[in-house]
């Protein structure tokens, strides 16, 4: 199943994707509550988009899946093409920060060129969000805890990011983690280690991978976070990016405002954002 967050102008619904419609399927309480027990509501959602009639997709406007959750975590330098564009060595070990809660923004909403942080940067990643929470959670169990996937852009102050040893303050700014455009439910993609990946700026193609390239897969990331804190429904885990970020570029081609960014993954759709200038 596709599952997403939409607004008709009365506030955010939960809706079921099929093709270009949206039925509302009326779940009380947030998109975190749906994951949480969505055991028990999965026939019962079923039941209730069989009783809607559909919206045309283009009709609503598609929010962030999940606009609140308790975590955001974010593994760096997990593609071979991009750290050694880095000019760095493969870590020995996961290499893990963090990306404010605030930071969360619809799948075509603008993306803010903030006030004062010039080095705006892109980086498509495949994001998984957690269903079955959990702690000291096994390998061979992580992929009974994912609840399902979505696109994500990690959105990176650069100068930010790299004026201090710690990536978070870069990584967290108003707007930059846009995910999207709704959660494909795990049963529905049958590896997430196969999965075609791409960002393309003003049409541009400059990312272009397969998540089979992460050096440290989803499973491994699960087991080793779930080591230090316990993982909740409605968590984030950004995968990983791909070679081909504008700071890696020579010279560096950072976003500018009127710039598009759209990143694709294979079966999971696109987000695509018009970068803008913060008003304050």
């Amino acid at each position: 199943m596709k599952i997403g967050l939409f607004d008709t102008g009365k506030g955010p619904e939960t809706g079921l994707i099929e093709g270009d419609c949206i039925y509302p399927i009326g779940v009380p309480g947030g998109m975190i509550d749906l994951i949480g027990q969505w055991p028990q509501l999965r026939d019962s959602i079923a039941a209730r988009r069989a009783a809607v009639p559909g919206l045309p997709l283009a009709s609503v406007r598609l929010l962030a899946p999940v606009p609140r959750p308790g975590k955001i975590f974010a593994i760096g330098l997990n593609y071979a093409d991009h750290i050694a564009e880095s000019g760095m060595g493969t870590p020995p070990q996961q290499v893990w920060f963090t990306k404010a809660a605030t930071s969360v923004n619809g799948p075509f909403d603008p993306i803010q060129i903030a006030v004062g942080g010039a080095n705006v940067d892109y980086e498509v990643e495949l994001v998984a969000v957690i269903g079955q929470s959990g702690k000291h959670i096994s390998r061979e169990d992580a992929s009974n805890h994912v609840f399902g996937y979505c696109v994500g852009n990690d959105v990176t102050e650069r100068a930010w990011q790299h004026a201090t040893p710690q990536w978070s303050l870069g990584k967290s700014f108003d707007t930059h983690a846009p995910i999207g455009p709704w959660l494909t439910t795990a049963d529905e993609v049958l590896d997430p280690h196969t999965l075609d990946i791409k960002c393309l700026v003003n049409g541009e193609v400059r990312q272009a991978s397969n998540t089979r390239n992460l050096v440290f897969d989803l499973w491994d990331q699960i087991a080793h976070l779930s080591q230090a804190m316990t993982l909740e429904a409605g968590d984030l885990i950004f995968t990983g990016t791909p070679g081909g970020v504008g700071a890696a570029m020579k010279p560096p081609r950072f976003l500018c405002p009127g710039d598009v960014v759209r990143c694709e993954i294979e079966g999971l759709g696109a987000i695509e954002a018009p970068m803008r200038d913060e008003k304050v």
